[in-house]
């Protein structure tokens, strides 16, 4: 499988190169913007490739993902979208390119956390007047918070609970509201990236967790996602799909 990789020079593009490495693959293109100029299989834009591709992984900023999808439904090459913080334009502009092309679009790539976000619709549902409150760790360099995968996790809650919304920070002289979910941003050191569930009623708890201690397992995903891709159909595709096979 030939990879055109974007955000090469970035952490995680080097966990990716490594990952695609490990799994028999290949980076036929890189693409960052900080390489100083173009060519040679190397570019600052994806506007600009001209070799051909399987699939596209992304794990660059979430201000390119338009140009990246666009470029995908232009040549009709699935893309593996894995960065976050995506705004409602930028969200748009991946549902229209789902038109044209596979595009694979997940808040967090580790089949782990998809595997958390099936136990918490099931939780939740085996306790419906429970109080739900998720908690996020990570790094003190990552820029959006909530976190995607915190995003996720609320989302799973909300497929059991309809009517839930999110409280992202909690301040002031309230009681919690029946529906509200409490979403909680830590930023600290170098941490990976920690997820916690809480599902709590007057007589107990239930607190799922997900602890991530190495980046690879991202990289380790967005290939998965990526090998998953291959044979399909143009179409929005998250991690349900993928954990189904």
């Amino acid at each position: 499988m030939k990879v055109i990789l974007v955000g090469a020079l970035g952490r995680m593009g080097a966990q990716v190169a490594a990952a695609l490495a490990r799994h028999h693959h290949e980076v036929a293109v890189s693409v960052d913007i900080g390489y100083e100029t173009s060519g040679n299989g190397c570019y600052r834009s994806v506007t600009e490739v001209t070799e051909r591709a399987d699939v596209i992984v992304d794990f660059s900023y979430h201000g390119i993902t338009p140009a990246v999808v666009g470029y995908a439904a232009e040549k009709g090459i699935p893309a593996v979208i894995a960065t976050t913080g995506h705004n409602e334009e930028e969200r748009c502009a991946i549902q229209r390119a789902a038109e044209k092309a596979a595009i694979f679009y997940s808040g967090n790539m580790s089949v782990g956390i998809a595997t958390l976000c099936e136990a918490v619709r099931r939780v939740v549902a085996a306790f419906p007047e429970a109080d739900v409150e998720i908690v996020e760790t990570h790094h003190n360099r990552k820029l959006d918070a909530p976190s995607g995968t915190a995003l996720m996790l609320f989302d799973a809650v909300r497929e059991e609970r309809p009517e839930a919304t999110p409280l992202c920070g909690r301040s002031g002289q309230a009681k919690r509201t029946a529906n509200e979910v409490g979403v909680s941003s830590l930023r600290m050191g170098n941490i990976v990236g920690v997820h916690e569930v809480m599902i709590a009623t007057d007589h107990e708890r239930i607190t799922l967790k997900h602890e991530a201690f190495d980046r690879s397992l991202f990289a380790d995903g967005a290939v998965r996602a990526a090998e998953f891709l291959a044979s399909r159909q143009p179409g929005l595709y998250t991690m349900k799909e993928l954990l189904k096979g």
